[in-house]
């Protein structure tokens, strides 16, 4: 490292009164976040305006002022939209950053506009209308992704594949069923979000530093402005609290890791062993070295993001335990996690939301999956319980004709009358309407079951909700 880059340089001199000497470079550098929370400006554009319009409505501010106030901020908003605004280092935050613009735009007024606010409330009230705009794209594109799901479960109610416990054939179940079973755990995704929206929606704006502010300020105006639901009831509080970014994480931690439990079982029905679904190319790449392969990388990438957002909720954990009341600096570390976090589930959403609809089962091969493993043994038992038998011993007739299956190669479906009765004279020729795949799926025909008319009643239920949720 050169001798100048040790010197110290004038930096700050918003907050720089106090001081008797210059801060130095590095640590200017090493504390400064505008080169992450830029992407805050237009939150922080529109606190600022809402909170020039209440001090000049309280008196604080006149119209004049207001006005000039407002017209810098909106040509500041051009300028970064139109990636024309200079960011600086030296002024540490996307705050200092926009006020010293506005105070080169329009002169004193610009330095008026911090009246009754800290850098603490404003902050917090910056993070907490993005997450809140954040969280409502995410509700959209979870709602993209259901609407998608629905709709391939409703085609596919009929189709039969092999049910799964502890990755072994299980039990028969329909394609369409298994998919809304991913909906459902989807659904409690979007309820989590939607319950974080309201502890978000809060606004710490007029706590100031920590104590409030001596000036006449209306918070429930500015509130009202900036669509919160109200003010935070507490300065000390309002702006030491990042609970609503733990908890936006732990939505997130919940939603990545369903999309990886999906994305697993995609990768395992996409390999050739299983062979069930097939994933179109544009969603997929090749190997450099081996011609033949086509890799499931969409899922396979959604399966591996899911440490980072579990990473970043157990950050954000650490960094407030140890905490005192009220602002730290520890504090300007929660928005890397928390952004990667919002990055993270966005793109992992519209990767699922864009691939589902195009998904293609390969029925057959399902069906043909079903038949193999003994999937309608308890369907077996089942029958032989509606005949009188008592569940126990009919769990072990069915494991000694099982055994005899597997000894012959033969599934029970298509063992014939005597083979079975060897097993148990209670067994007639009716059994067969309970050994076939489709007699076992649509045996079950109660809501929550597999049998197709309830695979479709819930797609119904499902799609209805989603049309009155955009409605």
């Amino acid at each position: 490292m050169s001798d100048n880059q040790h010197q110290t340089e004038q930096t700050n001199q918003q907050w720089g009164g106090r001081f008797s000497e210059p801060t130095d470079a590095f640590v200017a550098r090493f504390t400064a976040s505008v080169d992450f929370d830029k992407r805050l400006y237009r939150q922080d554009i529109q606190g600022s305006i809402a909170h020039a319009k209440m001090l000049a409505k309280v008196g604080v501010l006149t119209e004049q002022e207001r006005d000039d106030i407002l017209r810098g901020l909106e040509e500041i908003l051009i300028e970064i939209e139109r990636g024309q605004f200079e960011w600086s280092v030296a002024l540490e935050d996307v705050h200092m950053n926009i006020e010293a613009a506005l105070t080169k735009k329009i002169g004193i007024a610009g330095k008026k506009l911090h009246t009754g606010r800290s850098r603490n409330d404003q902050v917090a009230t910056d993070v907490r209308l993005y997450v809140r705009d954040e969280i409502d794209v995410i509700l959209d594109e979870l709602s993209r992704l259901q609407f998608g799901l629905a709709n391939l479960a409703q085609k596919e109610a009929d189709t039969i594949m092999p049910g799964f416990t502890h990755l072994q054939t299980a039990q028969p179940v329909t394609f369409g069923h298994h998919l809304m079973a991913w909906y459902e755990a989807l659904q409690r995704d979007f309820e989590r979000f939607v319950d974080c929206r309201k502890r978000v929606n809060i606004m710490p704006l007029g706590a100031a530093a920590l104590a409030g502010t001596t000036y006449p300020i209306d918070r429930h105006l500015t509130a009202e402005l900036l669509g919160f639901e109200r003010p935070a009831y507490n300065s000390l509080d309002a702006v030491s609290d990042r609970d609503f970014a733990i908890e936006f994480c732990s939505a997130a931690s919940l939603l990545l890791t369903h999309l990886s439990r999906a994305s697993e079982e995609l990768v395992l029905w996409t390999s050739a062993q299983f062979n069930f679904v097939n994933v179109p190319d544009r969603f997929c790449t090749g190997s450099s070295i081996m011609p033949q392969k086509k890799n499931p990388d969409v899922p396979e990438l959604v399966r591996g993001k899911s440490g980072r957002t579990n990473g970043n909720l157990i950050a954000l954990l650490t960094l407030m335990k140890g905490q005192p009341l009220a602002y730290n600096k520890d504090n300007q570390e929660d928005k890397e996690p928390l952004f990667d976090s919002i990055d993270t589930v966005k793109g992992c959403l519209r990767a699922f939301a864009d691939m589902v609809p195009a998904l293609e089962p390969r029925r057959e091969v399902m069906r043909e999956a079903a038949l193999r493993g003994f999937a309608t043994a308890t369907d077996l038992a089942d029958y032989l319980v509606r005949k009188g038998v008592a569940f126990r011993d009919a769990h072990e007739i069915v494991g000694k004709s099982v055994a005899y299956g597997v000894s012959t190669s033969k599934d029970l479906s298509v063992m014939s009358l005597d083979e079975l009765r060897q097993f148990s004279d209670k067994i007639d020729a009716d059994v067969f309407d309970v050994l076939t795949l489709e007699g076992s799926v649509a045996a079950r025909d109660h809501i929550g079951g597999t049998a197709p008319n309830q695979v479709r009643a819930a797609t119904a239920r499902a799609l209805a909700e989603l049309a009155q949720r955009h409605g």
